[in-house]
């Protein structure tokens, strides 16, 4: 866990499966989730998110949580299994992404990658109103930042074609940035957005849509 920039200070070394399989057993439960997540635990408090209802999940829950978010591993548990599914999260999305804490920071663009990969429903407007946002923070040289920032861009980028042009053009933009973290998240997305394999696959979803 170490060696994947997991801050293990609170850690058993308990795995993502084995959480998975008990979070499964236990099911939904929002007041053992806050009972667990007091405890500090790293691990328990991955499986807080797992078993926490987001319809009972509250604003203030989600201000007092991700200011413990510690590694980037629990930021991207508790945003991709629990905070995308709240009500507020695309609030917070906004909001998080332009705070200073590093953590609270990459959990706004985490929030944004999870939206577009799980939340079908959501107009493409919502996403383009995120790029500003990317465009402004990918100057952000903090690792585990700009890889979420990264993350964003080519999620929102893998959803549709149309979604996918606008995000090759904010690639581009950044690429060509005088900007080091900026040129790297440009340039990872722009290769990764272009690829035959993305072209395929959103071929293949405009194809099998209504």
């Amino acid at each position: 866990m170490s060696r994947f920039g997991i801050n293990v200070e609170s850690a058993w070394g308990i795995s993502l499966p084995e959480l998975r399989r008990t979070a499964r057993e236990i099911g939904k439960d929002h007041e053992l989730a806050a009972y667990i997540w007091d405890s500090g635990k790293h691990e328990a408090r991955i499986l807080a998110c797992l078993i926490d209802d987001p319809k009972k999940v509250t604003d203030s829950q989600m201000e007092l949580w991700v200011l413990d978010f510690d590694s980037w591993d629990l930021c991207d548990q508790c945003c991709s299994n629990l905070f995308d599914r709240t009500p507020y999260a695309w609030d917070k999305a906004v909001e998080w992404s332009e705070r200073d804490e590093e953590f609270v920071k990459r959990a706004g663009f985490v929030l944004m990658a999870a939206l577009a990969v799980h939340d079908k429903k959501a107009a493409d407007g919502r996403f383009m109103a995120f790029l500003p946002l990317i465009r402004k923070q990918a100057s952000d040289d903090r690792n585990f930042v700009k890889k979420a920032v990264n993350w964003a861009l080519r999620q929102i980028g893998k959803r549709n074609t149309r979604l996918n042009l606008f995000a090759i053009e904010v690639a581009e933009e950044l690429r060509a940035s005088k900007v080091k973290s900026s040129r790297w998240i440009g340039s990872d997305a722009f290769r990764e957005l272009t690829s035959d394999k993305v072209k395929k696959r959103l071929e293949r979803k405009d194809i099998s849509s209504p």
